[in-house]
């Protein structure tokens, strides 16, 4: 009867450290916000502009739309362990924007990453502003605003960006104002273009659904 006893203590012991190791070893949620370095579809790696919330009170993000097409997982690239955190549910060709929605149990949203801090949306910068940004491949680098030049709400700023940062939240002081999308020229010697963050915004509200209403954390 000892002997049978010890061998049910022990069965039980050994059960409650495999589920504790089950517990530990189980992932962490994604620290993740505007700046942090997405893999889009395990394909493409880009940077995310700006988490929040939309009407619907969904986690929501959003991205480059030339980084991937709706139905592509979003993972965080510091924290691959988390697997999938989020999916593109929707994009715009015409001002090359994805809406992501993140699952809340997977993510910790923040609203600092790195150099830059997001407290609200804003009208887009202007000559001679000085605005920002925190990308997946060169950090945060800052530059002076050349302005909408070609009237196509983009604007173009002298901010070092390169292949990695489209999707980068470009700032002035804690308003974001624009999203990276594109480099003119030579990398980090041409200047950055970008879409204005209220055109996004009025497109997302236009067409409804996933990210409409958004606001960030």
């Amino acid at each position: 009867m000892a002997k049978k006893s010890a061998v049910v203590v022990a069965m039980v012991i050994a059960m409650f450290v495999y589920l504790g190791v089950g517990a530990s070893t189980a992932a962490s949620p994604a620290p993740i916000g505007g700046g942090s370095g997405i893999l889009v579809g395990g394909e493409a790696l880009c940077t995310l502009t700006a988490i929040g919330h939309d009407n619907a009170g969904r986690l929501v993000g959003l991205t480059a739309g030339h980084c991937g097409e709706p139905g592509y997982s979003i993972v965080a690239e510091r924290h691959m362990d988390a697997g999938a955190v989020g999916h593109i549910r929707a994009k715009s060709r015409e001002f090359d924007y994805a809406v992501i929605e993140f699952d809340p149990a997977k993510v910790v949203p923040l609203n600092n990453v790195g150099g830059v801090t997001i407290h609200s949306v804003g009208a887009p910068a202007a000559f001679p502003d000085v605005v920002c940004k925190q990308g997946l491949r060169t950090g945060n680098t800052c530059g002076i605003v050349w302005g909408d030049l070609l009237q196509t709400n983009e604007t173009w700023t002298q901010m070092c960006v390169i292949e990695g940062d489209s999707g980068s939240p470009v700032v002035r002081g804690t308003t974001l104002v624009g999203m990276v999308n594109a480099y003119v020229g030579v990398a980090c010697l041409g200047p950055e273009l970008g879409t204005d963050i209220d055109i996004i915004m009025a497109d997302l509200n236009a067409h409804g659904g996933v990210g409409a209403g958004f606001r960030p954390v």
